[in-house]
This record gives C-alpha cells, sequence and structure tokens, in this order.
C-alpha cells in the first residue's frame, strides 16, 4: 500500500476567514508545546513527549473552536520536528511568519461531493480528480499567496506485477533534464528562472509583493506540471529504472547554481521513485563516477571530463571509435550498474 496525497483549492473565498481563525488556533497550540517544552528543558534537562503534550492540551478544543485530534496532531508533528531537527526550541509560528497549516484525521472531516465540513464549516472545492482509495488523515495549507488548499492522505493498493517490460537508465542534467536510454533524444525544457528573470525584476523594482509571489508560484507550477508529465511518460513502460545520484549541494556554489535550483533533480528522483513503486516498478540509485567518462561500449574512460568539458555534449570513444551523446551515454553506465546492483539497494514492493 503506498500513501497518495490529493490536493485541491478552496472555492470560496468567504471560507478564508474561518480557515484563518483555525489556523491562529494552530499556531498557538504550537507555540504552547514550544514554550512549556523549554521550561520542561531548563527545569529538569528532558524533552516533553508527545503524550505529555496532550495531556496538558486536553480540553482546550471547546475554547480553541478545533477538534482534539486536530490539537493532538499539532503535538505529535511538534515532537517529530523537535527530534528530527535536534533543537531544544524550534521557531514560533504566527500570521506573518508562517503559513496556513490545518491537520485532520478522516473522521473529524466528511467529503460529500465537492464539499468538505470541518468543526462545522462548509468548504467548496474544486474537484478536479477523483479521490483514490481510503482517506486516513488530511490537512488544510495555505499557499504564499493566501490561498486555501485541503489535502488528502489516501492509501492506494500498489501493482504487484510491473506495468512494462523495460529496463530504463536515467541521467539528470541541466541543459538537458532527464536523458534515458530507450529515447534517442533527452527530455528537456526551457530554463524557467531564466525565462521568468526580466519579468520578476521589473516587479521587484517595482515593489509589487503580489506580483512577485504570483511569478514564483507560475515558475514552481509549470516545473511541477512538465516534471511530473516527464517522469510519467518514463515510469510506465518500466520495469527496472536506475537514477544517477547527482547532487545539486557543491554545483549550487557555483556558477550553475540557478539551473541546478532549475532543474530540480531532487524532485524528479522522489517523483520517480513512488510511481516506480506505485507501478511496480524496481527503483535503484547507482553512483555516477565516471558515468560521463567511461564509454558504455568498452568502459574506456576517453570521455571529457572537469567543469571547462561540460560544454561538450558529443564525444567518440578513443578505444573503439563508438559515437556517444555525453547524457544519454551516461544513463547507459548507469543502466548496466543498477543491473548488478543487490536487491537490497533497490525500492520494491
Amino acid at each position: 500500500m503506498s500513501t497518495l496525497t490529493f490536493s485541491y483549492r478552496i472555492k470560496d473565498s468567504a471560507s478564508r476567514k474561518h480557515l484563518a481563525q483555525m489556523s491562529s488556533a494552530i499556531n498557538m497550540v504550537w507555540n504552547y508545546c514550544n514554550e512549556v517544552s523549554l521550561l520542561a528543558w531548563r527545569r529538569d534537562k528532558t524533552f516533553l513527549s508527545a503524550y505529555e503534550l496532550h495531556k496538558l492540551t486536553t480540553g482546550t478544543s471547546d475554547e480553541l473552536q478545533i477538534s482534539s485530534q486536530s490539537i493532538q496532531q499539532v503535538c505529535t508533528e511538534y515532537v517529530t520536528r523537535r527530534r528530527q531537527c535536534k533543537k531544544i526550541k524550534l521557531k514560533w509560528r504566527s500570521k506573518k511568519r508562517s503559513l496556513g497549516w490545518i491537520p485532520f484525521k478522516s473522521a473529524y472531516a466528511r467529503l460529500r461531493g465537492d464539499t468538505v465540513t470541518y468543526c462545522g464549516h462548509r468548504f467548496r472545492l474544486w474537484l478536479s480528480r477523483p479521490i483514490e482509495g481510503t482517506i486516513k488523515t488530511g490537512s488544510f495549507s495555505q499557499d504564499a499567496r493566501g490561498r486555501w488548499y485541503v489535502n488528502f492522505h489516501c492509501k492506494v493498493p500498489d501493482r504487484i506485477a510491473p506495468s512494462g517490460s523495460e529496463e530504463i537508465g536515467i541521467d539528470l542534467g541541466l541543459h538537458e533534464q532527464i536523458a534515458c536510454t530507450h529515447l534517442p533524444q533527452p527530455l528537456s525544457r526551457a530554463n524557467l528562472t531564466r525565462r521568468y528573470a526580466p519579468a520578476l525584476g521589473m516587479a521587484q523594482r517595482a515593489h509589487k509583493p503580489k506580483r512577485v509571489k504570483a511569478i514564483h508560484a507560475k515558475i514552481a507550477n509549470c516545473r511541477k506540471d512538465w516534471t511530473h508529465k516527464a517522469t510519467t511518460s518514463i515510469v510506465r513502460p518500466a520495469r527496472l529504472i536506475a537514477v544517477g545520484d547527482v547532487s545539486s549541494t557543491k554545483l549550487a556554489k557555483t556558477r550553475f547554481a540557478k539551473s541546478t535550483y532549475d532543474a530540480a533533480w531532487g524532485i524528479t528522483r522522489t517523483l520517480l521513485k513512488y510511481k516506480a513503486i506505485r507501478l511496480g516498478a524496481l527503483y535503484v540509485e547507482v553512483s555516477e563516477m565516471f558515468s560521463s567518462v567511461s564509454c558504455s561500449g568498452c568502459l574506456a574512460k576517453t570521455g571529457p571530463s572537469g567543469l571547462r568539458a561540460l560544454g561538450v555534449r558529443a564525444w567518440v570513444c578513443g578505444d573503439c571509435g563508438a559515437q556517444h551523446h555525453r547524457d544519454i551515454n551516461s544513463a547507459h553506465n548507469h543502466l548496466r550498474t543498477g543491473r548488478g546492483t543487490p536487491i537490497k539497494g533497490i525500492s520494491a514492493l
């Protein structure tokens, strides 16, 4: 079973008032957990558990006008984030510094058609696609432009057998985002950051924050839409997917920083992984060391190397004379390495 999140935008603008009030109550609970946990650490050098925070917040749902389960989820989330961050105190939540967030469980939110009911309030939404599986939990969330969304976390059964039969190696790049072994040409799109840079700069110089947020949202939505469509077309015919473990940390410190962030390698790998698991395919990340300089035919390291040679997109092997596209050759090397990866290193069903 996989967990999928279905997100829908809230339709009524009048609902923002009720959602903002409940979001303020959630912030109050979070800040209370932050405060009492800090006091407990200063006094006893111990952290409060989620169970202890649940006891301290018992009976506050009527006054805050949110469900008790939402309050417990906030307490549990606070303890989880504090352990992950390994900090004594987390950041305070406020209306100005934090986006709205209201968690809930399926028993406290009823979905009927295009309307969801929570704590006595009815919120209409744009039901852009049907919900699959069984709803377990969910949340209301706010984006940077003040728009509210409802998110349903559903359990969906996975495929037992893979939907396709192809073994695909993938190399992630900057100029051409995704190179695959089963395609003659890499999948690429325009650099969205560079395309919208003039309009973004003009809006920033004119001190128009709403326009700036709209342009940033446009860039993010275009990037996400293209990545979803590209990864879906790759995963459907596959039974094995081998992806290079390219990291953006080092390249982000060079003059390729903007292109690195625009390529969104992390999002691409995440989408490939969960879609492969859903469709019954095997997913593995392999080391990309020497993959771009090694010939996929004879394995000789005769290819262009170094940052200065990144502009060389095609080369000929000096040993066997084979002609290679730089990224597709790397994808073939990833596939060969992925075939020899032990089953333990593969995310499978």
